[in-house]
């Protein structure tokens, strides 16, 4: 399947590579590169334990006035073994659907430290609320008919405080263009149905976009307390998530501790002013996964369109792509993209990096893992170690919405498996390669 790419062939100018130098390693090593694709094949996900516990407590340790609850997006990377791990070091959970609070009470987490935000309500919302999960009521309709359901019902509401702040504008769900949350002009349509319903409103909520920046989440803050001040019965104030982390070596990431610390003072003058100490909940899910996960591929095919013309280009064929990993294809994503080598280097082999286009192994035209910066219409090289048929590449930061967000089996393509790599060095299957009959199982 083809479509048109706009910016993309014989475009000299979009052939500009991103970086002069190739990109690094961040926890694997060459030789445990080679021992993950021999032992479990490739593509492969490898999770590090290392990174996400450090993660987690750097969440755990933000700052905070009244308390805090950090709840981990599920939806970043959903894997029972990630869920297990952050609910055993404390951390609560952030559902966008009513099947990931299914899914996170299957990992052993108690229903009642799950919150749910969903563009969708779930269909069996009643059981879920009588089971202990919270719910923050996302839509008017939501909390309409959370209120004839449940009346009396204590809940929480998201509103959409009119900013918005994403990495992309793909990944921004704030301000007038998003549909996420209650639009907060209608404060007083709220404010009806709560009194209609005799709703207990305990927590505002409010998330403005995904790898948003530091000084429009400080300001949303200000607005979200402005809503708490509108809400005599709240006692959370959830700021969801977003923090931006640096996934390239160009990428500046949000300093959580100077972050949460003009948040803190804010919470102090607002209890100072009304005498009430509201709790803080966050929602990570980038934050703790996106640089803990490295996807090992392999270099099934090289070709080029240069020879003879202008313009032209060397791609890497993976044998992955946009079925372990959507990001760049949908958002224009940055990824590291590291090169090993299937052998121990030699003496004699070639070192001088080169300029190549990386591609997956979908028969899609779009299926490109190195296009321009927010442009996934954008063909962009990379600069990157020597590379032959066989030796393996790895793509680095590929924990966040990677293979919670696949689009696994187009082509039919199985589901890749996924590994974690353990505190002691040794490495742990946390989820097997999908056999290919599974694919089509559920036919009829």
């Amino acid at each position: 399947h083809t479509r048109p790419l706009g910016k993309v062939m014989g475009n000299a100018n979009s052939a500009a590579p991103t970086a002069k130098e190739p990109d690094t390693l961040r926890f694997l090593t060459p030789q445990k590169v080679r021992e993950v694709a021999q032992k479990f094949g490739t593509p492969t996900y490898v999770y590090d334990e290392n990174t996400l516990r450090t993660h987690a407590q750097n969440m755990l340790d933000f700052p905070n006035a009244f308390g805090l609850t950090v709840r981990y997006a599920m939806k970043a990377s959903p894997n029972k073994r990630i869920l297990q791990l952050f609910n055993e070091m404390g951390l609560h959970i952030d559902a966008s659907s009513g099947f990931e609070c299914h899914r996170a009470i299957a990992a052993g987490v108690k229903p009642e430290n799950i919150s749910l935000s969903s563009q969708q309500l779930a269909d069996d919302f009643k059981e879920l609320i009588k089971k202990g999960v919270q719910i923050n009521c996302c839509s008017l309709k939501q909390l309409e008919r959370v209120g004839q359901e449940l009346p009396g019902t204590k809940i929480g509401i998201r509103f959409n405080p009119g900013v918005g702040s994403g990495g992309t504008n793909k990944t921004n769900v704030g301000g007038p263009s998003s549909s996420f949350g209650i639009w907060h002009g209608l404060f007083d349509e709220v404010q009806r149905l709560v009194e209609e319903h005799k709703l207990e409103v305990v927590r505002v909520h409010t998330h403005i976009g995904s790898g948003s920046d530091p000084e429009v989440w400080t300001r949303c803050s200000n607005l979200t307390l402005d809503l708490c001040r509108k809400l005599p019965t709240v006692t959370k104030c959830n700021l969801g998530g977003g923090y931006k982390i640096a996934r390239m070596t160009t990428d500046k990431a949000t300093d959580v501790q100077i972050c949460g610390g003009a948040v803190l003072d804010k919470f102090k003058e607002f209890e100072a002013e009304t005498g009430r100490k509201l709790h803080l909940e966050i929602e990570p899910g980038t934050y703790l996964v996106a640089n803990a996960c490295a996807l090992v591929c392999c270099v099934q095919d090289k070709v080029a369109t240069t020879a003879g013309a202008t313009g032209g280009h060397t791609f890497i064929k993976t044998d992955s792509g946009m079925t372990e990993i959507l990001r760049p294809s949908l958002y224009g994503a940055q990824h590291p993209i590291v090169i090993v080598p299937k052998e121990e280097p030699k003496e004699n082999d070639p070192t001088e990096p080169e300029a190549c286009v990386v591609v997956g192994h979908c028969c899609e035209s779009g299926d490109l893992l190195t296009p321009g910066p927010d442009d996934p219409e954008e063909i962009r090289e990379r600069m990157l170690a020597p590379s032959k048929i066989g030796d393996y590449i790895v793509v680095e930061s590929a924990g966040a919405y990677c293979s919670g967000m696949s689009s696994k089996n187009y082509n039919s393509f199985p589901e890749a498996p996924e590994v974690m790599l353990k505190k002691d060095g040794s490495l742990q299957s946390i989820r097997k390669k999908q056999k290919m009959e599974q694919i089509w199982q559920n036919e009829e």
